[in-house]
């Protein structure tokens, strides 16, 4: 056993909102760890407040109460400016719409994470077309996003998550608009980087397929994040 932190740990955490005057409560006193190497799927039913949870583990939105511990330190209590830096070192994201810039080639769209850390252009185009590689576009690189299939602009969303060897990939949905065959690639190349770099995984879907390939599911029902019970 080593002594580092779970790599992502929230404690007594809630989030709630005012729709008029009633107060619509998403989450309510989760408490959850996700350690190194492991993968959780989250599951549960269209608007049960997965993806919130995810967006509030990544630090993009902020809890009602409670605190979410990234390598831990308490990320919304940080600076935007430290919690962009943390996001950027220890998390990456994977969404079901790609987010790629379509101006640029895959190649310039995995390498952008790199130049935010002051790589130099040399070596992050070498690491990029590596990891490009092993998700199978080594004859894609210098093809625009808008040149690319669905599954390879998922794949190339793969690769500019996992570049910058995060502790933890946050994935929403990442296969939900993939045909089924397409989909299975696009998570195989999620599981085979996760078991050469030991990189968690949190991965909210609607596919109980995916899902039970993961080390544990967990479901939200009620605002509440338990063990899943088929």
């Amino acid at each position: 056993m080593n002594n580092l932190p779970a790599v992502i740990s929230c404690q007594g955490l809630n989030k709630s909102f005012l729709d008029g005057q009633a107060k619509i409560e998403v989450l309510k006193d989760i408490d959850f760890q996700v350690q190194a190497g492991e993968q959780v799927a989250i599951v549960g039913a269209s608007g049960s407040g997965k993806s919130t949870l995810l967006h509030i583990l990544g630090g993009l939105d902020k809890p009602t109460q409670g605190q979410v511990l990234v390598n831990g330190q308490a990320i919304h209590k940080l600076t935007e400016a430290r919690r962009c830096e943390l996001r950027n070192q220890a998390l990456g994201f994977i969404y079901q719409f790609h987010h790629l810039l379509p101006e640029f080639t895959a190649l310039e769209n995995v390498c952008i994470p790199l130049l935010l850390r002051d790589m130099s252009v040399k070596e992050a185009q070498e690491k990029a077309a590596h990891l490009l590689t092993q998700v199978g576009l080594q004859a894609r690189l210098t093809h625009r996003i808008g040149e690319l299939s669905g599954g390879e602009r998922q794949r190339t969303a793969i690769a500019r998550a996992l570049v910058t060897e995060p502790r933890c990939i946050l994935a929403d949905e990442p296969t939900g608009n993939l045909d089924k065959k397409t989909a299975e690639r696009v998570y195989e190349a999620m599981l085979e980087l996760n078991k050469q770099w030991g990189t968690s995984i949190v991965l909210v879907t609607h596919d109980l397929h995916l899902a039970e390939r993961m080390d544990r599911i967990l479901t939200i029902e009620n605002g509440r994040l338990q063990n899943w019970q088929a």
